[in-house]
């Protein structure tokens, strides 16, 4: 079961409400696109690559449009931590973890 953090679920918004600036159509689109990657989570929980700042086999992210969807797997769950631009270093202080 694929459960999101609050920081993941603000993340979500905020990817949303920074497309609609130039296209409400796109930003809904991205927003369910990245959903919709998600929900395969709950098959194949292992199909992202392990986070290369971290290296840690539970810290997973899977790569879509310009952003990195970081998830933590913990036995038959599946905590979806933030999602972020490709293009931040993330650092392990600033993932929140899964419960």
């Amino acid at each position: 079961m694929v459960t999101w953090s609050q920081q993941a679920i603000t993340d979500l918004r905020s990817i949303h409400d920074f497309i609609a600036r130039d296209s409400h159509y796109y930003a809904k689109k991205v927003v369910h696109d990245i959903r919709e990657l998600v929900d395969e989570l709950n098959g194949l929980p292992k199909m992202g690559r392990m986070v290369p700042e971290l290296n840690e086999e539970a810290v997973r992210e899977l790569l879509l449009y310009s952003y990195r969807i970081i998830y933590e797997t913990k036995d038959e769950e599946i905590f979806v931590l933030t999602v972020v631009h490709q293009r931040k270093n993330l650092k392990d202080e600033i993932i929140p973890r899964g419960s």
